[in-house]
Order: structure tokens, then sequence, then C-alpha cells
């Protein structure tokens, strides 16, 4: 039963990453259609975001397919966090200076940035690999459980921000804070279980599937992207400084 879930969920992968992926690009262009910037201005914008995440998506498998992101015990720092905090520092830095992603993070509703994270439910595969034996406990349990109820909790919090009711503001505050301790937590556990020389936990059983193929572009290209979406919602959240902008936001 369990080999077949996990079977079931290697076969899903492809699908996921690209219906997220999908939605993502979609998304921006139906949020930059609310904007007031003329067609090809729009069309300028969606590239400028578009194919670098592409460009980004693609370079992160094409090096996973290299083993470059296994772990080893003589490797002094692993690559998945560098992975995920150059694209997350690049990434906010470039976009919140942007006029044209402040125009459209001001045209467009906070709920979007909330329920797109809806996807984090997926990583009950770390759950999953933990019951099948293939990851440790100390890792597998904060990370999965952690993102499980992100993504249980996106899509109500979404809602809540949408009606427009009060304390929806309070409520987007802190699921993001819940997302980004998430993240934290998990990265942290997963440096501390893979082997190297920062390794402290696990020791018996070290993390080392999530630097493989299979498992490697969640942390290393989705966990930095979420991050980022956390960002800028948290930008958009103070953008809105008045309750009543808020919610004139969060209507439209």
């Amino acid at each position: 039963m369990m080999a077949a879930t996990l079977d079931a969920l290697d076969a899903a992968r492809p699908i996921i990453r690209s219906l997220l992926l999908a939605i993502i690009l979609l998304g921006l262009w139906a949020g930059l259609k609310r904007t007031p910037f003329d067609h090809r201005t729009r069309v300028m914008t969606w590239l400028a975001i578009a194919l670098p995440l592409m460009t980004w998506f693609a370079v992160i498998w094409q090096l996973a397919q290299f083993n470059a992101f296994r772990t080893a015990p003589d490797i002094r720092l692993p690559a998945i966090p560098l992975a995920i905090a150059i694209p997350v520092v690049t990434g906010l830095i470039l976009l919140t200076r942007s006029q044209r992603v402040a125009t459209l993070l001001a045209t467009v509703p906070p709920s979007w940035l909330i329920g797109i994270q809806v996807f984090r439910v997926f990583g009950f595969v770390f759950l999953v690999r933990w019951a099948h034996g293939q990851l440790p406990g100390a890792f597998a349990l904060p990370a999965g459980t952690g993102d499980v109820l992100v993504g249980l909790l996106a899509l109500p919090v979404a809602l809540y921000v949408q009606s427009g009711a009060r304390g929806g503001r309070a409520a987007a505050y802190a699921w993001n804070v819940l997302g980004i301790a998430d993240f934290v937590v998990a990265v942290t556990m997963g440096t501390l279980t893979s082997p190297g020389r920062l390794q402290l936990f696990a020791l018996d059983q070290p993390n080392s599937v999530t630097g493989d193929a299979s498992l490697v572009l969640i942390p290393a290209f989705f966990v930095p992207l979420f991050t980022i979406l956390h960002g800028l919602s948290l930008w958009q959240l103070k953008r809105a400084a008045r309750p009543s902008d808020f919610r004139t936001a969060a209507r439209a």
C-alpha cells in the first residue's frame, strides 16, 4: 500500500509542478490585465517575470540531473541552502524595487498570493517518504506536517481575506508568518540531518534523499519560490496600510 502511494506520487510529480507553474503564469497575466498598463507593457512585464522563472526552473532541474545537490560527509555546506537563499534575496530585492510589480500588487486581491499556496499540501510526500523509511523523522515530520498545515489553511485564509471581514488582515499576516516559519524549520532541520560537516541529527539515517533528482526540486526551487510569494504577500499587506484600503483591495 505504502509503495503504491509512493509510486503514485512519483508519477504525479511532473503534472503537479507543471500545473503550479501554469497557474502562476496565468495568474500573473490575469493580474496584469487588471492594471492600467497598455498591452505592450503588460506583455513585457509578463515576459520579464515569466522568462526568469522558467529559466530558474530549467537550471535547477538540469543541475539536479547532474546530482549537483547530492550531499556527502566531506561537504562543508550543502548546496540546497544556497539554492534557497540566493533566489529569495535576489528575487525579493528586484521585485520589491519594481514600480510595475508594485502597481500589479496594488490591483490584485491579497487572497491570490495566499490561495496559490494550497499546493503546499503536497509536502505530505515527506511524510510518505518517512513512513517508507527513506527520510529521517527529525526532518520529515516537521517539514511535512508544516507544509500540509500551511497548505490546508491557505484557502480558508484566502477566502477570509477575500470576504473583507474584520480580522482578515491579521489572519493574512499570521498565515504568512506561519508559512515562513515552516520553511525556516524545514531548511534548518534539512541541513542538520544531511550528510556533511553541519550534520547534528539523524546520524544513523541521514537525510540523503532530498538531494536526489526525485525530490530536490521541492527544496531547491519550490521552497524559494513560495518564500518569495510570502514576501510579496507581506509587502502587499504592508502597502495597503489602512484597514479600509485593505478591505477595498480584498474585494477587488
